[in-house]
């Protein structure tokens, strides 16, 4: 559910939340449980600069201080049953994450999918799975047609594909120890049959109707200001300069490359050969 403001405030005017229903409750209150500090790390900032200083990442800087969340994307505890403690908030990624609690005693993080709530039971299993959201098994033990997340490239490396939030990719058949996916670009790719997935959609789909409302927001997320090409210098941007406004130029990054549809892929990159219809193929 989305969260509308009053616009009691020029910053509430345009403001949108998610209500965060999925998350869990301290004692039926609006407090949210505290995270687990065992699975917690410190947070170091590079502020996008890379090792020698130099700014990488533009528009990177400030923001509030974060703990890192250890998520599980291997989902290695094989025929261990376990129950769903808490949905948590993240700050670090754009879903929920799970706190889950084995029946050895251990406890771990995955990504939350939605319809999963406390109480309910995941289980990572090649042999005996359950087909429930949060549950994780091989691609070939799945039916065709699975409604699937947190796939993996290569077998036992941890899951790499459709994380993020709202995000799903479909199981649409097998063939020579190959699965084919339709990732959600509309991509469709073929990835080993014993690579692992998580069924279910990942939770908190309203994140991509968030509106801040308010610059002020961003720069809490870390995120500094951008300013338009067309507002700099000449030696600045290809786009600065010039007397009044213009819009008839190619649209172009700082350092005069090509952007809105360029492409910069490889044509020799190994992995083209696992990939069948490319994203902007309609």
């Amino acid at each position: 559910m989305l969260k509308k403001f009053r616009p009691i405030t020029p910053g509430t005017r345009r403001l949108v939340l998610s209500t965060n229903d999925q998350l869990t409750r301290v004692g039926g209150t609006r407090a949210t449980v505290r995270p687990t500090k065992s699975l917690l790390l410190p947070k170091t900032r590079t502020c996008g600069r890379n090792n020698n200083g130099h700014i990488t990442c533009r528009h990177r800087g400030g923001g509030h201080k974060r703990f890192y969340r250890c998520v599980d994307f291997k989902r290695e505890k094989l025929d261990i049953l376990g129950r769903v403690a808490s949905i948590e908030y993240d700050p670090n990624r754009s879903s929920f994450i799970a706190l889950i609690n084995y029946n050895d005693g251990e406890k771990r993080y995955i990504i939350a999918p939605e319809g999963l709530k406390a109480g309910d039971n995941v289980i990572s299993s090649d042999t005996n799975p359950l087909f429930s959201p949060g549950s994780t098994t091989q691609l070939k033990s799945m039916p065709i047609g699975s409604v699937i997340h947190n796939i993996e490239l290569i077998a036992g490396r941890g899951a790499k594909l459709v994380r993020s939030a709202g995000m799903s990719a479909q199981l649409m058949g097998r063939n020579n120890g190959m699965a084919t996916l339709r990732l959600p670009s509309g991509e469709m790719r073929v990835v080993r049959e014993d690579c692992r997935a998580t069924f279910g959609v990942v939770s908190n789909s309203e994140h991509i109707v968030r509106d801040e409302g308010k610059a002020g927001r961003r720069r809490w997320m870390g995120i500094r200001p951008t300013v338009r090409g067309t507002a700099m210098n000449p030696v600045d941007h290809p786009h600065g300069g010039g007397e009044g406004k213009h819009n008839g130029y190619i649209p172009q990054t700082p350092w005069a490359m090509q952007t809105k549809g360029y492409r910069t892929r490889n044509k020799r990159k190994v992995s083209s050969r696992f990939i069948i219809k490319d994203r902007r193929i309609k």
